[in-house]
């Protein structure tokens, strides 16, 4: 069994503006393997890329499909790499849900 919190920092501007690179978030990690993550769509997750699993990406589920997950940036034009590049994502992929973003405390 893991450790059910998780910190992650945001590397990239695709999901602007809601999160900034070098923003940091407090994540609900899946627990045990093989068991999905509850999410629900318009949530913030954590997902590996279907196509390079070493890759971790915040998205925001946009909607359940028969193939898994639509996960959407929030800023497409910041050259975003979501389902509009590889399709729905299976729910094994999502490895977290975004509880909230914990720094910095104030932003401009």
């Amino acid at each position: 069994m893991r450790w059910p919190l998780w910190r992650v920092a945001v590397a990239e501007r695709s999901m602007e503006p809601a999160l900034r690179p070098g923003d940091w978030l407090l994540v609900r990690r899946r627990v045990r393997p093989g068991r999905p993550v509850s999410v629900r769509p318009g949530q913030l997750v954590i997902a590996r890329h279907p196509g390079r699993p070493g890759m971790l990406l915040i998205k925001r589920a946009a909607r359940r499909e028969p193939g898994g997950w639509w996960l959407e940036s929030d800023n497409p034009a910041a050259g975003a790499v979501d389902s509009r590049m590889f399709g729905a994502v299976d729910a094994a992929l999502i490895e977290g849900r975004v509880i909230t973003r914990y720094w910095p405390v104030h932003r401009r």
